[in-house]
């Protein structure tokens, strides 16, 4: 290899030029005059990832989703949009981990989620999180609609537990308590399980909603 005479020893021993690439790279946009305004790039990075175990990477994923699908402009896709901004969502070993990545590897949202959930939700965390939706149990004193918002997150938690609709019913019924079968039941009209899971679905949020309100009432005139 022939060697630069206009380099000095000092020279090989120092970094060289910096130069930055992205690990994820958005797809064109046909609006060459779209720029992010400040305070949106301020935004996303107010509420970072960091990749702690405290943290639900899901629930990241729903917020930062929420924000952005408000952010429309003609010629530039949905995905060009959270591609840009999902890099300044990551702080910590988040972004650490992003900084590993090979430049231009992620091209799609699809690639990005994937990969993102993929590195903060191991396979322990599908397993733990899937028994606790099997196993449900409602607590003391715990009110219809308490337990049924507690059961949702942990579906949401764990959005590929792979479990059919009449399952996750099966699984929440038989952990409430009496009190809460027989609430349930009686605002139902008769045994829930008498249902197909597409009516008993609805049929919960009505009475689980209803309970709640009336319950709120209850606590406000006692």
């Amino acid at each position: 290899m022939e060697e630069d005479n206009n380099r000095t020893l000092r020279d090989y021993g120092a970094p060289g030029a910096f130069s930055i690439t992205s690990e994820i790279s958005p797809p064109p946009t046909l609006a060459n005059d779209f720029k992010f305004k400040p305070s949106l790039i301020q935004l996303v990075s107010s509420q970072p990832f960091h990749g702690l175990a405290s943290e639900c990477h899901q629930d990241h994923l729903w917020r930062f989703i929420n924000l952005f699908m408000t952010v429309k402009h003609n010629g530039v896709t949905q995905d060009y949009i959270w591609l840009s901004l999902f890099k300044f969502s990551q702080g910590g070993e988040a972004a650490k981990w992003l900084a590993t990545l090979l430049p231009n590897s992620l091209t799609t949202w699809d690639q990005v989620t994937k990969a993102f959930s993929a590195r903060f939700y191991q396979l322990s965390k599908t397993a733990e999180m899937r028994s606790k939706i099997m196993n449900f149990k409602d607590q003391e004193d715990e009110s219809l609609y308490d337990a049924w918002e507690r059961f949702k997150a942990l579906l949401r938690a764990c959005p590929h537990h792979n479990m059919e609709n009449w399952l996750q019913l099966h699984c929440f019924y038989s952990g409430l308590s009496k009190k809460n079968k027989m609430t349930l039941d009686a605002g139902a009209g008769g045994p829930i399980m008498f249902k197909d899971p597409t009516t008993s679905l609805q049929t919960i949020e009505s009475v689980v909603q209803n309970d709640k309100d009336w319950s709120i009432s209850d606590r406000a005139t006692s």
